[in-house]
């Protein structure tokens, strides 16, 4: 992609400003660290930070077939949830491959929000649009009219609450609120997820107002973040990545994902077939925590070994965990060798290194519940 092409989120200006160091990511040009990798993730951790994720995707479907249709194309189950809740989910192809993960909003019966990882926009609106057929809906690409905010943190209810006047502290875990903003079709959205594994809010709103937020935050003392903590923090959680633990070639049930596919919905979804076949013969392969006995960082694509030396998967993310001074990873590996314990290893540029499976989840969550 040539530089001309890159595109700039509404705070592009803001971020360099700052002297925030940016890179093309899924098309933008993003900052990737202001203060320090290490400075922003423990700022998460202890306090609170902000993340432009302005890039990300938001799709609109509604009509009197929107719950019909978004329950055909996604593996959670929307009838299950009410008007102001959150699932987590993912789209899949007939092979139960993953088009994408993603979070879906439920408006009303009849209108659902989508949020969409920045990378594969283009490629999951053509995805939904192709599956649309013989629904009565309408869906409306939000990309561009939105912008996003991600507060997160152990302070983040306290500051956002202040910065934003609204009481956010009877807000539950993966609901959200609407409110009328500037431009009338274009509701302001406050919920409460988060990919970090602390508490937190993402907010939706006009550019304009994005930036305004963006400036009461900085005002207030906010850590800005890139996304280089983003990947550290979600990464200790135990959180996949699309392109890393979910991929067109890695199904949910191979990522551990098996609680937000929900197989026995009368209508069942695209993939679901492939994926029920693919439970009962049992997963050949899967998404295991590993803890690593080297000062080096195991990266994406590195080799994981068994006893005997034979490959057997993968590494999917690598970090020197900066919350617990342990070398971690995530690999895809043959099932065969996935039960808690088993030591594997790891080839790191020339040299193979001892590697024991742990649970993928190094870090214990704060969410509110």
């Amino acid at each position: 992609m040539e530089n001309s092409e890159i595109k700039k989120t509404c705070l592009h200006d803001r971020h360099t400003a700052l002297g925030a160091k940016m890179a093309p990511f899924a098309g933008f040009d993003m900052p990737i660290e202001y203060a320090g990798l290490d400075a922003e993730h423990q700022a998460v951790r202890t306090a609170v930070g902000v993340f432009d994720v302005s890039h990300m995707g938001e799709v609109i479907i509604e009509g009197p077939d929107a719950e019909r249709f978004v329950n055909h194309i996604f593996t959670n189950d929307v009838t299950a949830i009410s008007a102001g809740q959150i699932l987590y989910g993912m789209m899949t192809y007939e092979d139960g491959g993953t088009v994408d993960d993603l979070l879906v909003y439920k408006v009303a019966d009849d209108c659902y929000l989508l949020v969409i990882n920045a990378a594969n926009i283009d490629k999951d609106i053509e995805w939904i649009l192709s599956a649309a057929d013989g629904y009565n809906v309408a869906i409306t690409d939000l990309c561009d009219a939105y912008g996003e905010l991600a507060v997160q943190g152990p302070d983040a209810e306290r500051i956002l609450s202040a910065v934003t006047g609204v009481d956010l502290s009877q807000m539950g875990f993966y609901t959200f609120e609407m409110f009328d903003g500037e431009d009338a079709s274009l509701p302001v959205v406050i919920s409460r997820t988060g990919y970090t594994g602390e508490d937190g809010f993402e907010v939706y709103d006009t550019n304009e107002r994005i930036v305004e937020l963006w400036d009461a935050l900085m005002a207030s003392g906010v850590q800005p973040c890139g996304l280089g903590c983003r990947d550290t923090l979600r990464f200790e959680a135990g959180l996949p990545l699309y392109g890393d633990e979910l991929t067109a070639e890695i199904s949910p049930l191979e990522s551990g994902l098996g609680m937000f596919v929900k197989l026995d919905k009368p209508e069942g979804f695209i993939g679901s077939d492939a994926l029920k076949t693919q439970k009962e013969a049992g997963v050949k392969k899967k998404v295991v925590g590993l803890e690593i006995d080297s000062p080096a960082t195991a990266r994406h694509g590195f080799e994981v070994l068994d006893a005997e030396g034979v490959k057997v998967g993968e590494i999917t993310t690598g970090y020197r965990s900066l919350t617990l001074g342990r070398n971690l990873a995530m690999a895809l590996v043959d099932a065969r060798c996935a039960a808690l314990g088993t030591p594997l290893q790891v080839r790191i540029r020339k040299k193979t290194v001892p590697a024991t499976i742990v649970k993928k989840r190094f870090y214990t969550t704060r969410y509110k519940k």
